[in-house]
């Protein structure tokens, strides 16, 4: 159990990624808040983890709405009675098309899911780590914040931000044994947004194009960024800070 007994909050986790997240996390031992805009996927990805023998609690809330994060936090800290780890997880993308035909809708939709729900965590949560000592932010950037390529520019923009502000953040809470990483995922075809990233429906030459591009010949998969989720979350990680850890089969090689 390489998390045994961890407080863990994972955002955006009713399903894909964040959801394998979870379940990775619950079977190694830690106790999951499981977030989400939408209750009901919380709920059902909870009960999946109780029944299955492990400790999960739903609470849904809008990552991008600071009464709402602070709520989120406090709730974990009162369940738990500590948090140890917030795993930053929820994200959107708009849809794959040329710079100038993003709406300002969408550009600012982007930017506060990718990049307002880390501030808003790190506000509410800071100040939890300090008065225990120490904790970890895992955010999940992407490999669009180190290769972009054209039509999802500000997509791309707003996880270049999660990966800077990783790092900076970890320079800076450093001394208060807070550790701040990052995982950058490789386009997975398993989540809501892939038909997002890929402009349309994932037909047979989308994927090719996408799968063309990664050396090792497979897309990324929620398991794959659970295991890196977990070690960053493991104490085997204890002197791991201002890294991002690319999941991409080589993509950004």
């Amino acid at each position: 159990m390489r998390v045994s007994g961890k407080s863990i909050l994972v955002t955006g986790a009713g399903g894909g990624i964040g959801e394998g997240i979870a379940r990775r996390l619950a079977a190694e031992g830690a106790r999951v808040m499981v977030n989400d805009i939408d209750g009901a996927k919380a709920l059902h990805v909870t009960t999946e983890i109780n029944a299955g023998g492990g400790m999960a609690s739903a609470f849904a809330a809008d990552v991008t709405q600071s009464k709402e994060v602070k709520a989120l936090v406090a709730e974990t800290v009162k369940l738990h009675g500590r948090l140890d780890v917030v795993i930053n997880n929820a994200g959107w993308t708009h849809r794959n098309r040329p710079a100038l035909e993003v709406s300002e809708a969408d550009f600012d939709k982007v930017y506060a899911i990718n990049v307002k729900s880390i501030y808003l965590a790190t506000i509410h949560a800071t100040p939890v780590f300090r008065s225990q000592g120490g904790g970890s932010f895992i955010n999940i950037a992407s490999t669009a914040g180190l290769r972009p390529r054209p039509g999802l520019t500000w997509y791309n923009g707003s996880k270049g931000a999660v990966i800077t502000t990783s790092k900076s953040l970890a320079a800076e809470l450093g001394p208060d044994n807070i550790r701040v990483n990052c995982i950058n995922p490789v386009f997975n075809p398993d989540t809501g947004l892939s038909a997002e990233f890929a402009g349309g429906p994932l037909n047979d030459e989308r994927r090719a194009k996408f799968l063309a591009s990664i050396p090792l010949g497979r897309f990324s998969t929620a398991l794959d960024v659970a295991n890196a989720a977990l070690y960053l979350a493991s104490d085997e990680a204890a002197f791991i800070s201002g890294v991002c850890i690319e999941v991409d089969g080589a993509r950004c090689v």
